[in-house]
């Protein structure tokens, strides 16, 4: 999605720039012909992040095939799950935590109690950060905007390059609504629709914290073998309401 607004954007850069042409207006082929670069550059950023390239990604390279053509790995297991209260117990006993947000949390609105969590923790003297894929979301730089909304310092939200290799010594990963982008099938399955699509490595993590309404598949419409892995708790509902119901009970603890 991130890629096809950049594109659209781009699009629109280049058909004013056109129209500057055709109206011999140079003000308005100069802004089209920046809109139209900018939003090209991005969309190449874009493609980078998920290992793609551009006419793959338009054409349909997510949700349609396998990526080595043979049969995507099948899933097995159950998954394990925790409420609120045991989920509070784990982020209790962990002294260092990486957020890793997605859609989810943009749908649910829930960037102000976690913002507010992350605040209590942080005086707790806990090392917190947030761990953002570049194509998280539905629009680059989507979930940078609203943490920065939120109040979240700037200094603890890091790029997914910034922060993969920190997960094997991170005690807790929490997942807050994303789904693709934390997918181990991009790495541990070479015939996912996903393969080869860089992602952040929260398993890695001691434990991890899966935040989803239910255990659907994302936007690739790809089985996420992460929530079957022996070291995964998933809290299942409603974003808003469960990241409220952590902030209370954090702030229960602590206040």
């Amino acid at each position: 999605m991130p890629v096809v607004i950049t594109v659209l954007n781009s699009y629109s850069g280049w058909a004013l720039c056109a129209e500057g042409f055709l109206l011999d207006n140079n003000l308005m082929t100069i802004v089209g012909a920046l809109i139209g670069s900018s939003g090209a550059i991005l969309s190449y950023i874009m493609c980078v992040a998920m290992n793609r390239s551009l006419p793959n990604v338009i054409l349909g390279g997510y949700g349609t095939t396998s990526t080595a053509g043979g049969k995507p790995m099948e899933i097995v297991g159950t998954h394990t799950e925790v409420n609120v209260e045991q989920s509070i117990e784990m982020i209790k006993e962990a002294n260092s935590i990486i957020i890793t947000p997605g859609w989810g949390l943009c749908a649910a609105k829930a960037q102000y109690p976690i913002a507010d969590m992350v605040k209590m923790l942080r005086e707790q003297g806990k090392t917190v950060r947030f761990g953002i894929h570049p194509v998280a979301g539905r629009m680059p730089g989507q979930l940078n905007v609203l943490l920065a909304e939120a109040g979240v310092p700037y200094d603890v939200v890091l790029e997914m390059d910034e922060i993969n290799e920190d997960f094997p010594e991170t005690d807790l990963a929490l997942v807050i609504g994303a789904n693709d982008t934390v997918n181990s099938a991009a790495q541990e399955d070479p015939n996912s629709i996903i393969a080869g699509m860089p992602v952040l490595e929260v398993w890695k993590s001691k434990q991890v914290i899966v935040m989803k309404r239910t255990l659907g598949v994302g936007y690739a419409a790809v089985d996420n073998p992460i929530f079957y892995k022996p070291n995964t708790a998933m809290l299942l509902g409603d974003a808003k309401k469960t990241c409220d119901a952590l902030q209370g009970k954090i702030r229960e603890a602590y206040y």
